[in-house]
């Protein structure tokens, strides 16, 4: 409310804040964690003016802070160095005058940090040009001045500072910022000065001429260079291993968006694939209503889901951002979703046999692991079923679209996730309330395990015997009835390991417990899993594959992905880009 009281909000955007609501979680703009706390205040391009309280110091778990593209005045508090959790800090597009505070430097997991087009003065505080661990921060066009401290930020601007010198040494900026004509220097002094400026004034034409034939050439041969980033009305630089594609070349990479190249859509989009100029396959996703998401949270968004690397997670290429479109550039996965195999029918395309169903289940929780526990900042999925696990070249399990909700969570509501998804694949408290944790992936995940137990079944639930909305108790009841062999897809002709399934239908009835307290974390279902596809590994490995059971195996024709001999989370969690 001290946030409030200190800005004038001539769009009445912030009118649901109100000292007597219960809850301010539900406010326009405030996001909460699951134990009730502010973590995020998303308040960019809102059409606010004023000054930002000091009082935001005492939102202490706050993660992100987007305040981008406003009217805001006066200094920036330093009371922003008292959050300790804070990790995005966008104040860019807005009139901050006076210093940067020091105590920026205090936030230890901080990310993303812009600060341009202000009015902001003075130098450029050491404590925040030491933040090492900083992947983008952003000071540039304002008037800071003074010597340029050495900074430890993975990628950086600090251009548009007329007064800022590019030395680190105070009296080098000093002597060169002295007039000719100061009584204090003798005639030799002021020819130096001169001829020091002449100097600079004629590298820096030759940097100028220099950069004018290097965009030049990299125009005149774009047709042979790979992964070329074409930068439209966009001053902003890239991050990282993202690229910034132009809409002209996906557009020519899919065919102007043929019908023929849809590989699939839903809630978010249509997927398209595409080749780009240096024959890379690729997967376009085109995202529905563009102009809801603001171009610097939407960069911001895409930056950050970037650094998600992992071996079973999806990665990105990069990303196309117009004032009409905005898109997302996948690898192409050769085969497919869980959910296009599990539904194939005929000999020309065998089926996704045993063992390798519970090895796409293992790969899928390591990938979900890494989003709740390992990655900075954590991510939800929200969005775990088979649809969205994709499979690469060598049948690998590689979770896609984890960073969709992220984006476009203030938009995707918990009502449009039930209107996308299917009763039964949602976890009921999501359903109910709205709120979603990590256990809200465990629910999906669970789902997805009896997907790849049942088959189709689960899928489509297109026979009498399980309804929409009703395998759960179907399998509760075939559990209780100890008919699990019931429950098995026809379409692995009964090759399949007994005590394998049992595991497997316990732990799925485990993960998808109506409380969600009950249900086991991530790290706790990959380690049943582990036992599960160690198991069968084992018995490949000792040769006891004559059984009957055992004669129809998918592994004889294609290499399958989980014959290591062992399964170790710290020596196979980051992978870096496919």
């Amino acid at each position: 409310m001290a946030v409030k009281k200190e800005m004038r909000d001539e769009r009445r955007v912030m009118d649901g804040w109100d000292i007597n609501s219960v809850d301010p979680c539900t406010w326009n703009m405030v996001a909460c964690s699951a134990e009730g706390f502010v973590v995020s205040l998303e308040m960019g391009s809102m059409g606010l003016s004023g000054m930002l309280s000091p009082s935001i110091g005492s939102l202490t778990h706050l993660r992100t802070m987007l305040l981008q593209n406003n009217q805001l005045f006066g200094t920036i508090p330093v009371e922003i160095g008292k959050l300790p959790e804070l990790q995005t800090l966008d104040l860019s597009g807005n009139q901050f005058t006076g210093n940067i505070p020091s105590s920026l430097g205090f936030l230890s997991h901080l990310g993303y940090l812009r600060l341009s087009r202000n009015k902001l003065s003075g130098q450029i505080p050491g404590h925040v040009a030491n933040l090492s661990g900083l992947s983008f921060l952003d000071l540039s066009f304002n008037n800071l001045s003074g010597p340029t401290p050495k900074i430890l930020a993975k990628d950086y601007s600090i251009t548009g500072n007329s007064f800022l010198c590019t030395s680190t040494s105070v009296q080098i900026c000093t002597d060169v910022s002295k007039p000719w004509n100061d009584t204090g220097s003798s005639p030799k002094g002021g020819s130096q000065h001169r001829w020091v400026i002449s100097l600079i004034i004629a590298i820096s034409c030759i940097f100028v001429v220099s950069v004018m034939l290097l965009v030049f050439w990299v125009h005149w041969h774009k047709s042979s260079l790979p992964f070329i980033s074409y930068v439209q009305q966009d001053f902003e630089f890239e991050i990282g291993h993202l690229k910034r594609f132009a809409f002209r070349e996906l557009q020519v990479a899919t065919n102007n968006f043929s019908p023929r190249n849809i590989l699939g859509q839903g809630g978010y989009g249509v997927v398209y694939k595409g080749c780009l100029t240096n024959k890379t396959v690729v997967a376009v996703k085109r995202l529905k209503d563009p102009n809801y998401t603001g171009e610097v949270q939407f960069q911001t968004e895409v930056e950050m889901i970037g650094l998600a690397l992992h071996r079973n997670l999806l990665c990105l290429y990069g990303f196309c951002m117009t004032p009409d479109e905005r898109m997302l550039v996948y690898p192409y996965m050769p085969n497919g979703s869980v959910a296009d195999r599990l539904r194939e029918t005929g000999r020309e395309k065998p089926t996704l046999d045993w063992n390798r169903r519970m090895c796409i289940a293992h790969g899928t929780a390591r990938g979900l692991l890494y989003l709740h526990e390992q990655c900075n900042p954590k991510i939800i999925h929200r969005d775990v079923k088979a649809a969205n696990i994709l499979l690469d070249a060598s049948f690998e399990a590689v979770v896609g679209d984890f960073g969709l909700a992220k984006l476009l969570e203030r938009r995707e509501s918990h009502v449009t996730t039930a209107v996308r998804g299917t009763i039964g694949h949602i976890a009921p408290e999501y359903l109910s309330t709205g709120q979603s944790s990590d256990k809200t992936d465990v629910f999906g995940f669970g789902i997805l395990l009896l997907e790849l137990i049942t088959g189709p079944k689960a899928l489509d639930a297109g026979n009498a015997q399980v309804q929409k909305g009703m395998i759960l108790d179907w399998v509760r009841t075939m559990h209780e009835d100890k008919r699990l062999e019931v429950l098995v897809d026809q379409d692995l002709k009964g090759c399949f390991d007994a005590v394998e399934l049992e595991k497997a239908v316990e732990l799925a009835l485990k993960c998808t417990c109506s409380n969600p307290s009950l249900r086991p974390k991530m790290s706790e279902v990959l380690k049943i899993l582990e036992g599960l596809v160690g198991h069968s590994g084992m018995e490949e490995s000792q040769g006891q594959t004559g059984s009957e059971e055992r004669a129809y195996s998918f592994s004889r024709h294609y290499s399958d992905p989980c014959e290591e001999s062992s399964f170790i989370i710290e020596a196979m969690e980051l992978s870096g880009p496919r």
